[in-house]
C-alpha cells in the first residue's frame, strides 16, 4: 500500500520561539518511517543561540522551520542565517491541535510538518532590503508622529480662540511659525496687529483677516505647551530629514525599480521606496500577481459552502503594503484623465469609497508585479478607457437617464 505522506527531510528541526527561550526539536527519520526526536531548550541570549547553531551543525541538520512570532524570531534568524535553510512560517499554518498546546509539543509538531513538506515559507526579502524596510517603516512612524504634533498645535490654537488656520493655508510655514512663536513670547500682552505684520509673501494680502484671527487669549499654560510641541515638531522634522538621506543611500541599488513605480499615478518616490522595501524586486517568489495581491491583503476572501459563495472580507496581509497602497489609491483618485481615477469613481458610485480604494490599490499592485517583472514603465490607458470598452451600453444608460428626467431622445446611428 503506498504511503499517503512521504518524508521529504530525514533530518530537520522545528523551533518554537519565545521572548526569553526557544524550544528546539531535532527530528530524525529512518528509511522505514520511524522517527526519533530530541528536544532542548535554549535561552535567546547570543551565546546560547551560538551553542544551538553548533549543536544543529554537529547533528547534520540542514533545514529549519520556525514561527514568525512578533520580532522575537529576528535575532534567532540572524544567527542561524547562512548556515541552514530556514523556513519562516505563519503561526496560523503551524497551529497545533487543541489540548496539546505545550512548548515541546509545538516544536515537535513544527518539525513533523517540515519533515513532510507541509509548511509554506513566508516571503522574506534579502538582508539589505530588510534593513531598508526598517528605515522606511520608521520614517512612516515619524511622519505619523509629526502629523499628531501638528494636530495638537491646531487644537491649542483653537482652545485659545486663535483662528490662524482659518486664514492661512499652512500655519506651519515660515509666516505661521513666526506668528506662533510671537504668541508664545508675548502671551496675553500680544499685539495682533504687530504679529500679523510677520506675514510674508501672498499672506500679507490677508493682514486685516489675520488681525481678527489673532485676537485670542493665550495664557502661560497654553504658551508653554505650544512651545514644547513646536520644539518636538522641529526635532521630528530634523530626524525625518536624516532618515530620508539614509534611505536615499540604501535605495541606490534599486533606483531603476523606484523610477518605474514612480510612473504610476498616485505613487511618488517616497511611496515607491517603501513598496520596494516591502515586496523586493524579484517577482518570481510570488509567481503570479494574484498571489502578490493576496499576500498584501488586497484580495477578497473565498468562502463557499453548500454550493453558495458567502460574502467575506479581504485578508489581513501585509499591513504596511496595504496601508501604503491605499494611500496611493486615494492620491490616484484625485488625478485627472487617468484610468485609475475613472476606475475609483466608477466603483465608488456603486459600492462605496472603501471598496473603491481597495479595488484601485489592487490594480496598482498588479501593475507593479508586471512592471517589476518585465522592467517596463506604467502605460496609461486614459480616463475614457472604460467608456470605450462597451460604448453601446454606456449610450443606453445615458439615454435611460435622460428619459427618466423627462427628455425625449431620438437615436441616430452614424
Amino acid at each position: 500500500m503506498p504511503k499517503i505522506f512521504q518524508v521529504l527531510h530525514s533530518t530537520c528541526c522545528g523551533i518554537d520561539v519565545h521572548k526569553k527561550t526557544v524550544v528546539v526539536c531535532l527530528l530524525k527519520t529512518d528509511e522505514y518511517g520511524e522517527y526519533t526526536d530530541t528536544i532542548r531548550t535554549f535561552s535567546t541570549m547570543t551565546p546560547d543561540l551560538e551553542r544551538l547553531k553548533a549543536w544543529l551543525l554537529e547533528e547534520g541538520c540542514v533545514k529549519i522551520a520556525m514561527e514568525s512570532t512578533g520580532v522575537y524570531w529576528i535575532p534567532v534568524f540572524n544567527i542561524l542565517e547562512g548556515a541552514f535553510e530556514i523556513i519562516l512560517a505563519n503561526a496560523r499554518q503551524t497551529k497545533n491541535l487543541p489540548g496539546k498546546k505545550t512548548d515541546p509539543s509545538d516544536s515537535r509538531w513544527i518539525s513533523k510538518l517540515l519533515a513532510l513538506g507541509l509548511i509554506n515559507g513566508s516571503f522574506l526579502p534579502s538582508k539589505d532590503l530588510r534593513e531598508l524596510r526598517e528605515l522606511t517603516r520608521y520614517r512612516d512612524k515619524l511622519i505619523s508622529m509629526r502629523t499628531s504634533e501638528k494636530d495638537r498645535a491646531h487644537n491649542i490654537l483653537e482652545v485659545c480662540n486663535i483662528k490662524l488656520a482659518s486664514v492661512a493655508t499652512d500655519i506651519f510655514g515660515v509666516s505661521g511659525m513666526a506668528m506662533m512663536n510671537a504668541l508664545i513670547e508675548k502671551q496675553e500682552s500680544s499685539d495682533p496687529a504687530g504679529i500679523a505684520e510677520l506675514a510674508k509673501g501672498r499672506l500679507r494680502e490677508k493682514i486685516p483677516q489675520l488681525i481678527k484671527a489673532l485676537q485670542g487669549r493665550v495664557d502661560g499654560h497654553h504658551a508653554e505647551t505650544l512651545s514644547m510641541i513646536l520644539d518636538h515638531l522641529a526635532y521630528l522634522c530634523q530626524q525625518i530629514a536624516k532618515l530620508e538621506q539614509r534611505i536615499e543611500e540604501m535605495a541606490k541599488p534599486y533606483q531603476q525599480e523606484i523610477e518605474l513605480l514612480d510612473t504610476i499615478p498616485g505613487i511618488d518616490k517616497t511611496s515607491a521606496q517603501s513598496i520596494i522595501a516591502e515586496i523586493g524586486t524579484d517577482m518570481s517568489v510570488f509567481e503570479t500577481p494574484e498571489r502578490l495581491a493576496s499576500w498584501a491583503g488586497l484580495s477578497p476572501g473565498n468562502h463557499e459552502s453548500a454550493g453558495k459563495k458567502k460574502r467575506t472580507r479581504i485578508g489581513p496581509g501585509n499591513q504596511y503594503v496595504k496601508t501604503k497602497l491605499c494611500q496611493c489609491a486615494l492620491a490616484a483618485s484625485h488625478t485627472k484623465d487617468t484610468y485609475l481615477s475613472s476606475k475609483y469613481h466608477g466603483i465608488k458610485g456603486r459600492r462605496g469609497p472603501q471598496k473603491a480604494t481597495i479595488a484601485t490599490a489592487r490594480h496598482q499592485i498588479v501593475s507593479i508585479f508586471y512592471m517589476l517583472k518585465n522592467k517596463e514603465p506604467y502605460r496609461e490607458l486614459g480616463g475614457d478607457y472604460l467608456l470605450k470598452l462597451k460604448p453601446k451600453n454606456v449610450a443606453n444608460k445615458m439615454i435611460k437617464r435622460l428619459q427618466a428626467l423627462g427628455y425625449e431622445v431620438t437615436k441616430k446611428v452614424g
